[in-house]
C-alpha cells in the first residue's frame, strides 16, 4: 500500500517536472543553428530537443544493424552468436529432457527405453560423462553386457569417469565370477578412491578369499583412517586377519613367524577364542606355562569354551586326575555356574572315578538344559554308579531328542561350521561366526517308544505256538480264573518301557 502511494507520488513528480521543462523551452529565446553544406538550418529550443531525441534513435537503430550484419557474418563463418546460442538452447534443453526420460525409464525398470533415451539424449548434449553412465546402466538392465561393458571402456578413458568405468566392469567380473580380474579392479577402483565405502568392501572380501591376509590388513587399515569402520570393531577384525595370517604361516612351516603372529593377534582380541588357542599353544611349545595360563584363564573370563579347556589341559598332559581338577579350578572359580564350567568339573570328576562328586557339579543341568554333552556325562556317572543297562541307554536314547549344545554358527546365513574359520563357507561372510546355540527345531525321525528299540535293543517277541494238525485232537484249553491278569509278561532279558518312550528302573 506504501509503495503504491510512492509510486503515485513520483510518477505526479516526474509530469510535473516534463510540463515545467516543456514551459521553459517554449518561453526560451535562441536555440541551435546547424550549417550543412551552406545552408544553415536554425531550430529553436523544442525543436532542437526533439531533434536530438530522433539522432540518438537513429544512432540506435543503425549500431543494432551493424551488430546484426556482424552476427550474420560471424554465423556463416561459424562462430558462436546469439543465433546460434538459440539453437544449441533448444538443443540442450530437448538432450535434458531425454536424459531426464531416460533416468525415469531406469527407475522404472524399463532398460531398452533408457537406452533409447540415452541414445538421443547423447544426440543432441555431447557430453559423454553423463550419457555413457545411463547408456552402461540401462544395458546391464536390459541384459546387453557386452553394451554395457564397451560403455565403461568409454568411462575408462576420461580421467573424470574413470573410477565409473572401473566400478563398472569391476562388478561385471564379479557377477562372472571373474575374482581374479575382479581383484585387479578392485585395487584399482581403490586407488582411485580410497574413501569409497564400497569399493574397500569388496577388496576386502576378494583379498580375505584369496588368504592375502596383509593386503587385507592394509585395506582395514584404510576403512579405520577413512571413518568407515568404529574403532573398536577394527581391533577385531584386524586380529581375525592377524590369526588368519598366523594359521597360513603354520601350514607354511615357518613356527616362529606363526607364534609371533598368533600372540600378537591375542593381544588385539583377548576375547577370540582361536587366538587364544593358538597364541596359548605358542607358549607351551616354548614352554611358557605361566604365559599360556595366563592367555587361557583371560579368555575363558570372556567365553568359556571346550576348546579352551582342552589346550588349558595341554599345559600338563600326564598329570594324575586328582592334580588336575585342583589345577582347572584356576578356570573353573571365574565362572562356577556356566553350563561350560559345571560340564567341565563333571568330566574332571568322571576321569578321577568320583561319580558322586560329577553328579553335584552337573547339578540339575540336564533338565533346565538339556545338551548331547551334558546327557552323555550323565550316562557316564550312571554307569560309574553301577545303575543297570536299562538307565545308561535311557539316557543314550535321550540324546537324540536334546540339542547339539553351543557350535559355531554363521550370524548372517546361519550355517553350523565344525571348527572355527574367518569366512563363512556358506555365505562367504568375513567374521561372521558366533559360538551360539542353535535354535531347536522338530527332527524329521521317530521318537519316544518308536525310537528306543533301535537303541536298548529289538523287544523280543513271544515264540507263536504250533499249528495243530487238522487230524490231531484239539484239547480243551485249561479254565482260568475271573481275576486272571491276560496282559503278556515283558521279556525278562529288556528293559520295560513306558508309554511316554523312557526307561523305567526295575
Amino acid at each position: 500500500m506504501l509503495w503504491s502511494l510512492v509510486k503515485i507520488v513520483l510518477f505526479v513528480c516526474a509530469i510535473a517536472l516534463l510540463a515545467l521543462a516543456a514551459k521553459y523551452l517554449l518561453e526560451s529565446q535562441g536555440g541551435v543553428q546547424v550549417t550543412v553544406a551552406g545552408t544553415e538550418y536554425n531550430f529553436g529550443p523544442l525543436e532542437s530537443v526533439i531533434a536530438a531525441v530522433v539522432l540518438v534513435i537513429l544512432v540506435w537503430i543503425f549500431l543494432k544493424l551493424l551488430t546484426l550484419l556482424i552476427a550474420t557474418l560471424k554465423f556463416l563463418n561459424g562462430d558462436e552468436t546469439a543465433l546460434s546460442r538459440y539453437f544449441d538452447r533448444n538443443r540442450e534443453r530437448k538432450g535434458f529432457e531425454a536424459l531426464s526420460e531416460g533416468l525415469m525409464a531406469l527407475a522404472s525398470g524399463e532398460g531398452r527405453v533408457a537406452m533409447n533415451k540415452a541414445a538421443k539424449a547423447d544426440r543432441y548434449l555431447n557430453k559423454p560423462a553423463l550419457t555413457n553412465l545411463l547408456t552402461a546402466q540401462a544395458a546391464e538392465m536390459a541384459g546387453d553386457r557386452r553394451k554395457a561393458e564397451e560403455t565403461y571402456r568409454k568411462l575408462v578413458a576420461d580421467d573424470a569417469t574413470r573410477f565409473v568405468g572401473v566400478r563398472g566392469i569391476m562388478k561385471q567380473k564379479l557377477a562372472d565370477g571373474d575374482t581374479d580380474t575382479a581383484m585387479l579392479l578392485a585395487e584399482k577402483a581403490f586407488a582411485l578412491k580410497p574413501k569409497h565405502e564400497e569399493t574397500q568392501d569388496i577388496l576386502l572380501k576378494l583379498q580375505a578369499d584369496k588368504h592375502d591376509w596383509e593386503g587385507a590388513r592394509k585395506t582395514l587399515n584404510a576403512k579405520l583412517k577413512y571413518g568407515s569402520l568404529p574403532r573398536d570393531v577394527h581391533k577385531r577384525r584386524d586380529a581375525v586377519l592377524a590369526l588368519s595370517e598366523a594359521k597360513d604361516v603354520l601350514d607354511e612351516g615357518k613356527s616362529i613367524e606363526a607364534r609371533e603372529a598368533a600372540i600378537a593377534a591375542n593381544k588385539q582380541s583377548p576375547d577370540l577364542i582361536p587366538a587364544a588357542i593358538m597364541a596359548a599353544r605358542s607358549h607351551i611349545d616354548q614352554d611358557n606355562k605361566r604365559y599360556a595360563t595366563r592367555i587361557l584363564k583371560k579368555a575363558w573370563e570372556a567365553h568359556p569354551h571346550p576348546d579352551l579347556a582342552a589346550t588349558f589341559a595341554a599345559i600338563e598332559p600326564d598329570e594324575k586326575p586328582e592334580a588336575r581338577i585342583k589345577r582347572f579350578s584356576t578356570l573353573t572359580r571365574i565362572k562356577p555356574d556356566h553350563p561350560e564350567t559345571r560340564m567341565l568339573l563333571a568330566e574332571l570328576y568322571i576321569a578321577a572315578e568320583d561319580f558322586p562328586a560329577a553328579r553335584r557339579a552337573l547339578g540339575n543341568l540336564v533338565e533346565t538344559d538339556p545338551t548331547v554333552r551334558s546327557v552323555t556325562l550323565m550316562a557316564a556317572i550312571e554307569r560309574g554308579e553301577g545303575a543297570p543297562d536299562t538307565v545308561v541307554r535311557g539316557w543314550l536314547a535321550r540324546a537324540l531328542t536334546v540339542s547339539r549344545g553351543p557350535q559355531w554358527i554363521c550370524d548372517n546365513c546361519q550355517h553350523i561350521h565344525t571348527h572355527w574359520v574367518p569366512i563363512c563357507e556358506n555365505c562367504a561372510g568375513f567374521d561372521t561366526l558366533d559360538w551360539k546355540t542353535p535354535p531347536m527345531t522338530e527332527v524329521a525321525m521317530p521318537g519316544g517308544v518308536q525310537m528306543l528299540p533301535l537303541i536298548v535293543g529289538t523287544l523280543e517277541e513271544p515264540a507263536p505256538e504250533p499249528v495243530p494238525d487238522d487230524t490231531a485232537e484239539i484239547p480243551e484249553a485249561e479254565p482260568v480264573g475271573e481275576e486272571a491278569d491276560t496282559t503278556p509278561a515283558a521279556p525278562k532279558d529288556e528293559p520295560a518301557v513306558d508309554s511316554s518312550g523312557g526307561t523305567l528302573r526295575p
